[in-house]
């Protein structure tokens, strides 16, 4: 499957850091794992970290599916508002997934940290109506992130409009926030503890042809004829999952994005807040480092490849005109437009630890909005039943519930 096209703003900017050979021997290792972006990577570094010896394998030049797509925003939100998360799942429930998401982000930024890169902000959220119908659920999603402990407010229109500069019929200003390129913290994640020439432990350019489950491990093949023996494998493959399970999981979409010229100076709105509304589908905004800024949405049902991206001229004018009415001083010019591929889920929450037809297998599969924080949580998640440990989030994405 085709995950992206266009020009994907961090690719271009930041090319190809790091290369990495392809598998042409065979190999035997305690986890294989498959797929390199963002989320083969996170559970790659908790593997290493917990001392589990891996083998990361990616079909591409690493890097160049969905996560050099990824617009990289980092919320706590999950797509389906916290009150109606918690009318179908429970109150407790919701909460919970809400939490681990919000402390996903503080450790992915202690990842950043640890690692002495510099792709991680933190930023706060602003999450506005976009019509006046929209004001009451979102007072009332306003008093469940209260009760349930985050630090919120609530801005009426006029204050909405006084702060931050655009029209709205209302908002949620939540603290907790930041924003990566996910294209970048990927590979340097990789690069830890990386062991390189004839112990090489990641591969890319390398397609899966066959893979053999059983009691006793899993054995894969590959197109150049090599096989790689694991105790356990980790399907980090993301949206290309429709190519490994039988069970409908997740409806795929295509969202757009674009980016801007960069600016002289550093004159956007209030704190460079993540901005993003209710409508369906919904706009999202963030700034860049480089004085650049984003803006992403106008979601289409996935139907081909050739048919999202025949649309990308057509989104990269709508959305283009979407930001202008918003900020028309910042005059919005665009350079960078891509398209890529991403998945929903009936309850917004991601699909993570095993699958009962494929023993000895895991999934780290972080569909939506929040793919990058729900990786983080699938990392540890996985780690731990790999470590025989008992991880009380299992049964909350579990492919049953």
């Amino acid at each position: 499957m085709t995950l992206k096209a266009g020009y994907p703003f961090w690719l271009i900017k930041d090319g190809l850091p790091f290369t990495f050979p392809k598998l042409d021997h065979d190999a035997e290792t305690e986890v294989a794992i498959i797929g390199a972006g963002i989320s083969g990577a996170l559970v790659r570094y908790h593997l290493i970290n917990a001392g589990i010896n891996c083998i990361t394998i990616d079909a591409r030049t690493i890097g160049l599916g969905s996560t050099s797509a990824s617009t990289s925003l980092l919320q706590y939100e999950i797509d389906v508002p916290l009150y109606k998360l918690s009318e179908m799942i429970g109150r407790e429930k919701a909460e919970r997934a809400y939490r681990l998401c919000s402390d996903a982000i503080d450790k992915i930024g202690a990842i950043a940290q640890k690692r002495g890169v510099d792709y991680f902000e933190p930023k706060k959220s602003l999450y506005y109506a976009a019509y006046k119908k929209d004001v009451a659920w979102l007072k009332k999603e306003y008093d469940a992130r209260k009760q349930a402990g985050f630090k919120v407010r609530y801005l009426e229109a006029d204050e909405l409009e006084a702060e931050y500069g655009f029209k709205g019929f209302g908002a949620i200003l939540s603290e907790q926030g930041a924003q990566t390129n996910a294209y970048m913290l990927a590979h340097c994640l990789l690069q830890h503890k990386h062991k390189k020439g004839k112990a090489n432990d990641i591969f890319d350019r390398t397609t899966v042809t066959d893979i053999k489950h059983s009691k006793n491990g899993v054995v894969l093949k590959t197109e150049g004829g090599n096989t790689i023996k694991a105790k356990k494998l980790v399907y980090a493959t993301g949206y290309e999952v429709v190519n490994f399970i039988d069970k409908k999981v997740v409806n795929l979409l295509s969202t757009y994005a674009v980016v801007s010229e960069q600016y002289n100076e550093r004159q956007f709105w209030k704190d460079e807040v993540l901005i993003w509304n209710t409508a369906d589908p919904y706009l999202y905004m963030r700034t860049t480092s480089d004085n650049r800024v984003l803006i992403g949405g106008r979601d289409e049902d996935f139907h081909d490849p050739a048919l999202r991206d025949k649309l990308i001229k057509k989104k990269t004018k709508q959305l283009t005109n979407d930001i202008n009415k918003m900020f028309p001083e910042l005059k919005f010019k665009p350079e960078f437009s891509w398209t890529g591929t991403f998945g929903s889920t009936k309850d917004g929450l991601p699909y993570i630890g095993p699958y009962d037809k494929l023993p000895n297998s895991y999934f780290a599969l972080g569909f939506g909005g929040n793919g990058i924080t729900f990786s983080l949580i699938a990392a540890e998640i996985i780690t731990d039943m790999i470590l025989g440990k008992e991880n009380k989030d299992v049964e909350l994405f579990s492919f049953d519930r």
